[in-house]
């Protein structure tokens, strides 16, 4: 028995990893909450999947949100930051069906997923868009940070 304890440690010290978090430096997370009532014509076209909707309410994220039908009543929200850049006049991204594109560069990124369809392949670091805790209920889509 004496002798599991040390191999014990031994699987314990391998296991743990030494990465951190992948932060995004461009954009901060900042606290908020939002509700969504998808029987108003605004929302509605959340009402069917695939469709998207752009909020630029104030105190909403950074630059706004957008949110994303996914199917089954699941949504995905994503800040209409770019990732790649610092928050500045061009840095707020398009709304352009299922994608966003920012205007500064014209970095694509899927709504379903977040991640830059169009990365370029010169060893940079870029980042993906940042996403958004959800909840659905009662047709009702809140977004919270």
């Amino acid at each position: 028995m004496n002798r599991i304890y040390p191999l014990f440690l031994l699987f314990l010290i391998l296991g743990c990893s030494s990465n951190g978090t992948n932060r995004n430096p461009y954009l901060q997370e900042i606290s908020f909450s939002y509700e969504m009532n998808l029987n108003l014509p605004l929302y509605s076209p959340l009402t069917n999947t695939g469709s998207s909707v752009y909020v630029g309410a104030k105190g909403v994220g950074t630059a706004g949100i957008f949110v994303i039908n996914s199917g089954f009543n699941q949504f995905v929200a994503s800040e209409a930051s770019c990732p790649n850049h610092a928050p500045n006049d061009c840095s707020t991204m398009i709304l352009n069906g299922q994608t966003a594109t920012c205007p500064c560069d014209d970095y694509e990124y899927s709504l379903f997923t977040g991640q830059m369809l169009n990365r370029p392949d010169d060893g940079g670091r870029y980042y993906d868009m940042l996403i958004y805790n959800n909840t659905y209920n009662n047709n009702i889509v809140r977004v919270y940070n």
